[in-house]
């Protein structure tokens, strides 16, 4: 017989880190991402689309701040030939 109380199934700490983070420290919250689909797999918590989110949003913004140093460069590079 149930008590009426439903048991509840947390939701993973880092999968709400790696979001968070992937909009601050992109590297740390694409990475945090990956370790906590882990800790969702073996232990049964919620946030795989927390997690999944913050690693699909950290490596893109990884990405973006690399192409925009990298253009920087270039540009600087190419102004200071001139």
């Amino acid at each position: 017989m149930s008590n009426g109380n439903p048991q509840q199934i947390k939701t993973n700490t880092m999968a709400i880190l790696s979001l968070v983070f992937a909009f601050v420290l992109p590297p740390l919250g694409a990475i945090f991402g990956h370790v906590s689909m882990g800790q969702i797999r073996r232990m049964g918590e919620e946030g795989r689309g927390l997690a999944l989110a913050g690693i699909i949003v950290g490596w893109v913004f990884t990405a973006l701040w690399t192409l925009y140093f990298v253009f920087i460069i270039v540009f600087i590079a190419i102004a200071a030939s001139a």
